[in-house]
């Protein structure tokens, strides 16, 4: 469950890395996997052991799509569900 509390650090949650992956998928609308990553590793300290799990909630949430033929992640936004 995603509940905030007093031990956690703002910057340091996976709400806060989902937030910086959409933000950077909004702009780019399609990214590598790996330029992500790296963009999470650059960003916050530790930020490789929550990537994986921002990533599992924004495409639950369906915000994301995973292209396997070119390694890619894509934002797909609200509307462009089907």
């Amino acid at each position: 469950m995603l509940r905030p509390n007093k031990y956690a650090h703002p910057d340091k949650t996976i709400i806060h890395v989902a937030y910086l992956l959409l933000s950077r998928l909004k702009m780019k609308r399609i990214d590598e996997f790996t330029s992500l990553l790296e963009y999470v590793k650059k960003r916050i300290e530790g930020g490789e052991t929550l990537f994986l799990p921002a990533l599992n909630f924004l495409y639950l949430l369906g915000l994301i799509e995973y292209r396997q033929k070119t390694d890619s992640i894509e934002y797909v936004g609200h509307n462009e569900i089907i």
